[in-house]
């Protein structure tokens, strides 16, 4: 099974806990999730995030709805935290999640290893795209939240 790396980071001119806290909202995933994946958390809310922790959704991918988990594996406020797919549309997912003090600002930085069914092709024709247009979408979010010029 061949492992795909996506990697993003975004400074924002905020302070590391107020970042880390806007993340640690689970409910905040569906306002950084593009509208054209109709995104809905089906875990009940507020959820507590901790080691463990397991969040449910349903998503669209090119119109196919898809059931998908995660579950939360590492936890270190306000420093870092990663989550893996237990169910969902790839083979592999994990991603985490760093928030580093920069610049009077925090460093926000992105680390994505996946794996999809039909390997390097599909990853090239399809999932790399969609990747990438999520995670620009996920920015221009941030930078409206945040207030970045």
């Amino acid at each position: 099974m061949r492992i795909f790396e996506y990697k993003a980071e975004l400074w924002l001119p905020n302070d590391r806990h107020d970042i880390f806290a806007f993340f640690a909202d689970a409910g905040n995933l569906e306002t950084l999730t593009p509208p054209w994946l109709n995104f809905e958390i089906l875990t009940p809310q507020p959820i507590v995030m901790r080691v463990g922790a397991l969040i449910d959704y349903r998503l669209k991918i090119h119109g196919f709805p898809v059931a998908w988990q995660t579950e939360i594996r590492q936890w270190q406020p306000p420093f870092r935290f990663a989550d893996r797919q237990i169910k969902g549309p790839y083979r592999q997912w994990h991603h985490e999640h760093r928030f580093e003090t920069k610049d009077g600002g925090t460093l926000c930085s992105d680390d994505v290893h996946y794996a999809v069914p039909g390997g390097w092709l599909v990853d090239f024709l399809v999932v790399r795209r969609d990747v990438k247009k999520i995670f620009n979408y996920r920015r221009q979010k941030l930078m409206e939240i945040f207030k970045v010029k």
